[in-house]
């Protein structure tokens, strides 16, 4: 192959985590002379740094060592992430919707079928914030609804979310969108009532957990874990390279999971098939086995919990005369009898950890609260704590611990701002609310401290550093007035369509347990229902729940207004008015960190790698542009005067946490500062072992301080509440639910279907590269020449619906219908099928029928219990059948317009097929 000659071209750092606000591994991307994109690849250490200076680091296990490489691990979509850059799914400039007009007829039943007709910036900015005024005039501030979180790019200058937000608080408020807890769901309404692990419910603190596990665990037990595939989002692949290792140790892996899943592939030692969102059926069982064998820690169960007995006799019938044995669990779950019991007696023989990948599909399913409570008991039945025994995960091993799970963590916490106004709660006044991710008040008081004892050159440098974070928390500060409302995330639709509603939690992302019992509503009396959307994060459609419906309530006509800023046209963008066109990261100066990736923790210069695509300007600039038709003023107070951006870069380094540690300017020289590995933090406490030895000097953070077999809190608030009672029990079905194979619906739509993180994209993102369309398990071109989404189904299963690999399928039942392509296959349990989420919306009618394969548009409507405002995307009742020919012609009669739009050949849905040329 002939070498990539970038003489006269470009080299930058760039990640591409799709956390939002941190930024991911660095990786190489090179340009050429014309500033194109040609390659990108993984970072070599020894390229910038003296390796050995930095302390890597080792876990020593079993005879046998595990170390990091000498590179960055990025995930696979790195490589490809130019083709995203280059998409033909861009937003090349800004949009308006053909048939929607200010000023006259607005046409909202047209959301998500009407095309778009290009205009120039100075229209756009116009437009919008005329909207703006006169919803402020006609309504209140507090109409305007911002969608202002989820997974975008990792960016710090201008965040992929919440830039809009500062803009909306200087005209007087908003109600802001509160994102539940879809990554922790069950654990958060859950396992938090067990077990503590603020602040999302998974168990806390976590530090060393591998390193104990390479030593001392015998079993790992995979509960909706596939480290091959959820980790490659956020921070590559380490967890792969880890996963790989500890099976070397002569670990036992036991999947238990609807799906033969990716990594199960590799290094399954078995796999148990299960139906979806039935676990907690196998959990009690397993529970049944260890009491009338005596084999679960007695001791341990009597010193370290509380309210174990009200659940032993549940789980033994003693309460209502059903005793939860293994036959009763496997007509539940489609487990065989043999196969429970087997796992159980595995399970307590051995000494065995439980791995999860966020929970996933797993915690996200009806009454999701009860299968997270129940893993969290069982591990209690078994001495939690003790070496060897936890409850670990393969990602964001940075997040929420003082020590890592992994020994990788640098000398300092890196903590970059974000320019941009965060999700923060009604009515909220803190002035440090919006800096709470980046610590600027501690920073300060630790550099304060630094100085008592620096002279010199070195207190000089301690000066210039405080100036900046005092600066720095000028620049990034909230304004005056917080969002005077607030609507769950996965409660818009009601919120639009419905008169009232109210739900209890969900003040805020993440927020503290006790915020579980407090109720809220919308709307707030006195205060206006909703009439404008500004969404930086469209894809509700894709990745919440009960899509279709949210499409049925933007169509309403009290929403006057939609408008969508996205680098590209996709989803929720088809609902807009307007749609301002954003830069990817490649295209803009930033600092970035990473934080996550295993490999060490470093801040890196991200340099330009190409020029805008088209018209896109970065997310704080089309907000910029929006203010300053409003007035010179707000746009000033927006824009601090417009800082530049080397200037923020170099204040943003300053407040990083970190700068204090660059001795030699690294930073400044090569663009990357890495920081030396803490040499001795395997010696630090493992996870909680210290409430293993010692429960009552080292209490969990439950109201009682130990683990909670029957929560206190829920036994206090919601005594009577049956689909989350005070210690977990099975829920066939309830008011909100009735997803089981046992239920009428069933015989209607007879499958359970399951839908996981997708291999080849991350939630919503990645769908459109062209590299991995190629590939079966991400895309299937059927007969027809269309890219459809796969549908995974048992061979038996498929042959008696007349189904074979690569037909074109409709997967459906009352809230829609959804189709793909049948890929059939022995990876899937029988009676159930698969569907990834996050597949584009290509609606053919945007409320009933899509063609791209988005499941979450068929998901349950209700939330996950009358007292847990979370979302139920997996688990569900539906059909599948095979699509006619007939049935093909009549929806292509039916829906000229939909079939006629442009799809490219590679990339599927596209700019040109929603566009009108003037």
């Amino acid at each position: 192959m002939k070498p990539i000659d970038i003489k006269n071209g470009n080299r930058v750092f760039k990640a591409c985590s799709l956390m939002g606000c941190t930024s991911g591994p660095p990786a190489v991307a090179d340009s050429d002379k014309d500033g194109k994109i040609i390659r990108i690849r993984p970072m070599h250490y020894e390229d910038h740094i003296d390796w050995e200076s930095k302390n890597p680091w080792k876990i020593e296990a079993r005879g046998s060592s595990f170390s990091p490489p000498k590179r960055t691990v990025p995930g696979s979509y790195y490589t490809g992430y130019k083709k995203r850059v280059y998409s033909e799914n861009r937003v090349r400039y800004p949009l308006k919707r053909v048939d929607w007009d200010p000023k006259g007829e607005r046409n909202t039943q047209n959301r998500g079928k009407s095309k778009y007709v290009r205009i120039s910036w100075d229209e756009a900015a116009e437009i919008v914030a005329g909207e703006l005024l006169r919803i402020r005039e006609k309504y209140g501030m507090s109409a305007v609804l911002s969608e202002a979180d989820m997974h975008g790019e990792g960016k710090h200058l201008a965040p992929s979310h919440a830039c809009a937000n500062k803009l909306l608080s200087l005209l007087g408020g908003y109600t802001i969108q509160i994102r539940n807890q879809d990554s922790w769901e069950g654990y958060s309404w859950g396992s938090k009532n067990v077990w503590g692990g603020e602040p999302v419910g998974e168990l806390n603190p976590c530090g060393n957990q591998w390193p104990d596990i390479a030593k001392h665990t015998e079993l790992l037990l995979f509960w909706a874990a596939d480290p091959e595939t959820t980790s490659m989002g956020f921070d590559g692949y380490m967890p792969s390279r880890l996963n790989s290792w500890i099976h070397s140790l002569g670990v036992k892996y036991v999947y238990v999971d609807p799906a033969l899943n990716f990594s199960a592939c590799r290094m399954a030692d078995k796999w148990i098939p299960i139906l979806p969102n039935t676990d907690a059926a196998v959990f009690l069982a397993i529970a049944y086995v260890w009491l009338t064998e005596g084999t679960y820690d007695k001791e341990y169960v009597k010193t370290h919990t509380v309210g174990a007995q009200p659940f032993f006799d549940y789980v033994l019938g003693k309460e209502d005369g059903l005793p939860k044995t293994p036959d009763w669990a496997s007509e539940k779950c489609g487990v065989p009898e043999w196969t429970i019991k087997a796992l159980a007696r595995d399970w307590a023989e051995k000494i065995t950890s439980m791995s999860i990948g966020n929970g996933g599909p797993g915690i996200r399913g009806a009454f999701a609260t009860e299968p997270a409570r129940l893993q969290s008991i069982l591990l209690g039945m078994q001495g939690l704590g003790k070496p060897g025994v936890h409850h670990v995960k393969w990602l964001e091993w940075n997040l929420f611990s003082s020590v890592y799970p992994m020994p990788y963590q640098g000398e300092a916490p890196i903590k970059i701002p974000l320019r941009a106004e965060i999700v923060r709660p009604r009515d909220s006044k803190d002035f440090h609310i919006a800096l709470h991710l980046m610590d600027l008040p501690s920073k300060l008081d630790k550099l304060r401290e630094m100085k008592k004892s620096a002279s010199g050159k070195h207190a000089g440098k301690i000066d210039e550093l405080i100036k900046a974070i005092e600066e720095t928390a000028e620049l990034c500060k909230i304004t005056d007035n917080p969002p005077q409302q607030s609507v769950p995330k996965c409660m818009v639709h009601d919120a639009i369509l419905k008169d009232k509603i109210e739900w209890y939690g969900l003040y805020s992302f993440c927020g503290p347990s006790e915020e579980q019992w407090q109720k809220h509503e919308f709307p707030i009396p006195g205060l206006p229902r909703l009439h404008m959307i500004w969404t930086d994060s469209p894809c509700m459609v894709t990745c919440w729940n009960d899509g279709f419906n949210f499409v049925k309530a933007l169509r309403s006509p009290e929403i006057e207004c939609v408008v969508a800023q996205q680098p590209w046209l996709e989803n929720d963008c088809y609902l807009a008015d307007i749609i301002l066109p954003v830069a990817t990261k490649f295209e803009l100066d930033d600092i970035c960190d990473d934080v996550g990736g295993g490999v060490f923790t470093a801040v890196y210069r991200e340099r330009k790698a190409c020029p805008p695509v088209g018209e896109s300007v970065d997310d704080f600039e089309c907000v910029a542009r929006v203010a300053k038709k409003i007035s010179d003023e707000i746009y000033n107070a927006y824009t601090d005067n417009d800082a530049q951006t080397e200037k923020i870069i170099d204040l943003f380094w300053k407040s990083s946490g970190v700068a204090h540690l660059d001795e030699n300017d690294e930073f400044y020289e090569k663009d990357i500062f890495v920081l030396p590995a803490v040499p001795d933090i395997q010696d630090k406490p493992v996870g909680i072992n210290p409430f293993y030895k010692d429960p009552e000097n080292n209490p969990l953070s439950t109201p009682t301080g130990k683990l909670e077999f029957t929560s206190t809190e829920i036994a206090k608030y919601f005594p009577d509440d049956e689909e989350r009672p005070p210690y977990p029990k099975w829920i066939e079905k309830s008011e909100l639910h009735d997803e089981r194979l046992s239920s009428e619906r069933a015989k209607k739509y007879p499958f359970l279907c399951v839908s996981n993180h997708g291999r080849w994209r991350f939630h919503a993102n990645m769908d459109d590269i062209t590299w991995t369309r190629e590939i079966e398990t991400m895309k299937i071109r059927a007969i027809d020449g269309y890219q459809y989404e796969p549908m995974w189904i048992h061979p038996k299963t498929a042959a008696k619906r007349g189904i074979a690999h690569h037909d074109i399928v409709k997967i459906h039942n009352e809230r829609g219908t959804v189709l793909c392509a049948a890929y059939v296959t022995q990876r899937i349990i029988p009676d159930t099928v698969y569907v990834d989420h996050g597949s584009r919306f290509d609606p053919i009618e945007a409320e009933t029928l899509d063609r791209g394969g988005a499941v979450n548009l068929i998901t349950p409507h209700n939330i996950t219990a009358k007292n847990v405002t979370g979302m139920v995307v997996s688990g569900f009742l539906v059909n599948a059948e095979k699509v006619t020919d007939e049935e093909m012609a009549i929806w292509k009669s039916k829906y000229p317009e939909a079939f006629g739009r442009k799809v490219d050949e590679a990339c599927g849905v596209c700019l040109d097929g929603w566009m009108i040329n003037k």
